[in-house]
Order: structure tokens, then sequence, then C-alpha cells
């Protein structure tokens, strides 16, 4: 899929005020410092659709972004390390949480890894909980520059046989680099692939 068009369309923290029309939605989310919003604009060819910061924790509302004007990629919030207060972090979980529990659109959630890190107790929990909730997603393995690809590959498998003590298979993944435009063109065949399908 070639990405044409990709339109901010509003940020909140209400998931009933999110857009009413019936498009599909693909989720990104990830641990605060994870490179989720560069992955967003090396996805969509713009440089600053997603605003980068070098603080994580900037990402704190749900953000729509219209894309070919026939679906939205939702930018949540991170978890884990962002520098803000516990009650402002309390809030911004909450409507995370919210957004997965009601939001009919969701066909797909994407939770990206660093995939220099051994698997973090944080990010296994969040895709128990997303399994526990019927949520389809993916793995996106962020940073992949940083690594000689022997090193990916033993990461990748580390992961695989961590996750296997908890699921029955791996879920579906993808190696990405934003710097390098690694695995980009995987993300979005999977997301037109699915799309194709949604339209029916």
């Amino acid at each position: 899929m070639e990405i044409k068009s990709a339109e901010f369309v509003m940020s909140n923290s209400d998931v009933s005020k999110c857009p009413k029309n019936l498009l599909p939605e693909y989720a990104f989310i990830g641990r605060s410092n994870v490179g989720k919003s560069s992955l967003i604009n090396m996805l969509t060819n713009r440089k600053n659709l997603a605003k980068t910061s070098g603080r994580p924790g900037k990402t704190q509302l749900i953000n729509h972004f219209l894309i070919n004007g026939n679906w939205y990629l939702v930018d949540l919030p991170g978890y884990g390390y962002a520098r803000v207060s516990k009650s402002a972090k309390k809030t911004f979980q909450k409507f995370i949480t919210q957004y997965f529990s009601l939001r009919e659109q969701l066909v797909s959630a994407f939770v990206l890894v660093d995939i220099r890190h051994e698997p973090q107790p944080i990010d296994l929990d969040f895709m128990i909980w997303l399994g526990e909730n019927s949520i389809p997603f993916s793995i996106i393995f962020t940073k992949a520059d940083k690594l000689k690809p022997n090193a990916i590959t033993r990461h990748v498998e580390a992961y695989k046989q961590r996750m296997l003590e908890t699921w029955e298979g791996m879920p579906n993944y993808f190696v990405t680099s934003s710097s390098k435009s690694i695995g980009k063109d995987e993300v979005l065949d999977y997301i037109a692939n699915i799309n194709a399908d949604f339209k029916g």
C-alpha cells in the first residue's frame, strides 16, 4: 500500500468523542521511549505527522490520523516511563483501557517493542490483557538498525520463547527501523490486506 494522504483529525481523552464513522482503525501503542512517533512518521512518509520528542511520554491523548481517506491510524499514549504525575498517568491509562474496550472500529492494535531489550514484564502484561479482552494485535519490533542481523534473529527468537510460556503461538510480528525504513512495506501491506477483507 502507498500512503498518498495522511491528515490529523483530532486529539482527545474521551472515547465517545472519537470519529463517528465506521472506518477501520489501527492503534499504535508501546512504552514511552519505544520510537512510536518516528515509526508513524516513517509509515506515513511525513516528518512531523506524529510529534517526536526527546522526552518520553509526549503523547498523552488519543490521536486520530485519517490515512488515504479510508482508514485511521490511532496514536495512543505510551505506557511505562512517562515523566508525568501519577494522577495524570492514571487518567490517560484509564482512557487507553476505555479505547480498547469500547472502540468498535478498532481492527487491530500494534504493540511496539524495542528489539534491543529482553522481554519486559510491562509489555508482556499488556499483551496478555489484550488477549484476555479478545483484541487482535501484532508486535512491531522497533530500532532494528541498532542491531546486526544475527542479533535481531536471536532477540526475536528469545521473545518467541518467552511468549510461548503464555501463548499457544507467537503473535504476528514485524521487524522495523524508522531511520532505515525497514519493515515499512510489510506493515502497510498487512493493513491493506485487512482493509480489503474489511470492505468484503
